[in-house]
């Protein structure tokens, strides 16, 4: 007789399985199309700040001019670290990968936020902006260690992107290097149920804390096979000497049966409605920073892999340009996904405290039945 246990429908990675709702983002992968809270995408994108962005995740709509002047200042004014996830910033190892190092800091801050005990709405409120906000100061800092360089403190009197960019750097944009900033924090805020966001959403369904349930979105973000597209993207531009190449280096890597990297997405069908903007900031931002041919490269490589393939670009292709053209190094590429990623994760999680249920889903029992017992000396 079949035990009950061997009747489960498998599905492989979830694929089209309906595991939560959510009112936060949708993503219609046959149009190509992905919307915030009701709103398009293509309304947001150029003109709406990443703030905004966050600020509509959270509270259901766009911010009044006075609202987002409130929101700005109590983001910008918890980007402090404590002073002990600071110097334990500084004991990372050079080589350490940034995307380990994030997710142990943020882990870290859970020890000193002053709210860290409490699970009730108003305190979620306050480590929603703390963590949002430390979460990109940890970025900056890191990358301000590697260069043996101070870390900086905000600037109250501007945005949050301009501060990401600054702390970073160490000086203030310029008009595209800000809007390219906040617009790449922006498009990246939320998508679905990816599987970071669905990380997040198990752990906050057993009412771990905020900080737990970020850090388990940040290990899941890590693996290649979600966060790390864009680095991976940059590294075969750089391979690649100049648009003549191109034909050469794609076809070897078809024939040879390698993914191209940057194309192709579980859920869209046409064009990942992120990449008409990224493309657009890339080909200005490259322009500017006189990376120009890293761009050309990038499009030939779209014609290309859509001539062979039939395949378009995703998210991931021109964020690799549009970072490079930032000066951001190709190891922290994965955690500016992750400084925007954070607002969506927290959307999820508040959303899930919200109407919670354990998520435990089954599985298809593979293993036999029919195990006898033998003692210690009998086995073997």
């Amino acid at each position: 007789m079949e035990h009950e246990a061997a009747r489960p429908q498998v599905v492989r990675g979830l694929e089209k399985v309906i595991a939560a709702e959510t009112n936060l983002s949708f993503v219609d992968g046959e149009k190509g199309e992905l919307f915030y809270r009701g709103y398009n995408l293509h309304e947001l994108a150029g003109r709406t700040s990443f703030e905004e962005a966050v600020h509509l995740l959270w509270y259901g709509d766009l911010p009044t001019r006075a609202q987002l002047d409130a929101f700005r200042t109590s983001l910008v004014s918890e980007m402090r670290l404590p002073t002990q996830v600071a110097d334990m910033l500084k004991l990372a190892p050079p080589n350490a990968n940034p995307m380990v190092v994030l997710r142990t800091a943020v882990s870290a801050l859970g020890m000193f936020d002053p709210d860290g005990g409490s699970n009730l709405p108003e305190a979620n409120d306050r480590k929603a902006r703390r963590l949002l906000a430390q979460t990109s100061t940890i970025i900056a800092a890191l990358h301000r260690i590697h260069m043996k360089q101070p870390i900086l403190s905000p600037d109250p009197r501007t945005t949050f992107a301009a501060n990401f960019f600054y702390t970073f750097h160490g000086r203030m944009p310029d008009e595209l290097e800000h809007k390219a900033v906040d617009t790449v924090l922006m498009l990246h805020c939320d998508h679905g149920l990816a599987a970071s966001t669905f990380a997040c959403r198990v752990c906050a369904s057993t009412l771990a804390g905020m900080h737990s349930s970020l850090a388990s979105a940040l290990a899941t973000l890590k693996g290649p096979l979600h966060g790390g597209a864009n680095t991976k993207a940059m590294e075969m531009l750089e391979e690649i000497e100049g648009p003549a190449q191109v034909e050469e280096y794609i076809d070897g890597m078809l024939a040879d049966g390698k993914r191209v990297m940057g194309f192709g997405h579980r859920v869209y069908k046409t064009e990942d409605p992120r990449t008409r903007h990224l493309r657009e900031l890339s080909s200005k931002l490259c322009e500017q920073a006189g990376l120009s041919h890293l761009h050309d490269i990038s499009e030939h490589i779209e014609r290309v892999v859509h001539e062979r393939k039939g395949m378009f670009p995703n998210v991931d292709f021109y964020s690799a340009t549009t970072q490079a053209a930032l000066g951001i190094p190709k190891a922290f590429y994965t955690t500016v996904f992750a400084a925007s990623r954070t607002a969506g994760w927290i959307a999820h999680i508040r959303e899930q405290y919200a109407d919670n249920r354990l998520i435990r889903p089954t599985s298809k029992y593979t293993g036999g039945f029919d195990g006898k017992w033998r003692p210690i000396d009998q086995r073997g």
